[in-house]
């Protein structure tokens, strides 16, 4: 490994490097290492390191400067081995408590204010995916009659989430009209997908409608607006205009592809699938084995659970360049909380 060929002092010349590079933004030269590494070497010895470190692939000389930048290589080296996370802020974890957990909110509530909350601490672009074991499952059916031609319908899924929606009819139905055709639904739909009901349903009351009478008729026509026609997204973003504050993605060819990506979502599920499999807080880079989707780019992920198993995954995409100290721990705060939130909720 690369890690065990280098010494104390050209790892600790790295993490200042970087460290420097990060904060700046600018190449980092042998004088000012020398002055803020602490290390008591000749600038010709420094100099000497530093040829190692490049020639290792780890830094690289812009051909503009005289001074010296990571490479993916290196910020590889620099967050396996020479990041220390800062200490979070005593009000850190109070802070998205308050933001993600608002009192009352459903698990799908949560999980679409992680990537605003995400994006809103650390000013880069926030993601998280949806549960694999999504809350599609169809269980129960009920309506409940309001005033002025409305009606509550309740749907059941999966085990314990609820979700409600209100109807606008052509006339008023009655409680046992409204029974028999939320009882009709669950006993037709109950362990379907819910979003294979809607197809499901528009074929079968094809067949079915010799068999229910006119305020059925009516009423499952009404219903149909219920049951969505396509999956949700499976994943949420947002803050992806936080890109154009960047200069180190200056690049509007990079950022289009960057953009695409997002939309197309095959690609980046891909990386975050990856991700579901590895415990704790993950980083990866664009470009790293031959992968240039995310060029530019580091992603930064943690799982999240639900009764000690992973569901899903959160983090935050930024340039490579951006304070890992301080984005880590916002990102694994996130995802402890969140499996906190939705065990509760389960």
């Amino acid at each position: 490994m690369v890690q065990k060929a280098l010494s104390e002092r050209a790892l600790h010349l790295l993490r200042v490097l970087i460290s420097r590079y990060i904060d700046e933004g600018e190449p980092v030269g042998s004088k000012t290492l020398a002055q803020e590494s602490g290390l008591n070497l000749s600038p010709a010895t420094i100099r000497n390191i530093l040829a190692d470190l490049e020639e290792m692939g780890l830094i690289a000389a812009p051909h503009t400067s005289a001074g010296r930048v990571p490479t993916v290589q290196g910020y590889r080296v620099f967050v396996d081995s020479l990041v220390v996370a800062q200490r979070p802020a005593p009000n850190l974890m109070e802070n998205i408590r308050r933001d993600l957990v608002v009192e009352g909110a459903t698990p799908q509530e949560m999980l679409s204010r992680v990537s605003d909350v995400l994006s809103s601490l650390t000013q880069l672009a926030g993601i998280v995916t949806l549960p694999r074991r999504a809350t599609t499952t169809l269980r129960q059916v009920e309506f409940l009659s309001l005033s002025e031609n409305r009606i509550l319908a309740i749907i059941v899924v999966n085990e314990h989430e609820v979700q409600n929606k209100i109807l606008q009819t052509k006339r008023a139905y009655s409680a046992s009209e409204l029974e028999q055709a939320g009882n009709y639904l669950t006993q037709a739909f109950c362990g379907k997908d819910i979003y294979e009901v809607r197809s499901v349903l528009l074929r079968e009351m094809q067949v079915a409608r010799e068999h229910l009478n006119s305020a059925m008729i009516e009423l499952i026509d009404v219903a149909d607006a219920l049951f969505p026609s396509t999956p949700k997204e499976d994943f949420l973003l947002s803050g992806q205009a936080n890109f154009f504050q960047f200069s180190d993605l200056s690049d509007m060819d990079q950022l289009r592809n960057l953009f695409e990506a997002f939309k197309e979502k095959r690609d980046i599920l891909h990386i975050l699938d990856q991700c579901l499999y590895m415990s704790g807080v993950q980083i990866f880079f664009g470009g790293e084995q031959g992968d240039h989707l995310l060029k530019g780019c580091s992603l930064i992920t943690s799982p999240y659970r639900v009764e000690g198993e992973v569901v899903g995954v959160l983090g935050v995409i930024g340039p490579t360049r951006i304070a890992y100290d301080k984005v880590i721990p916002v990102v694994d705060i996130t995802a402890k909380l969140l499996s906190a939130a939705l065990e509760f909720k389960k």
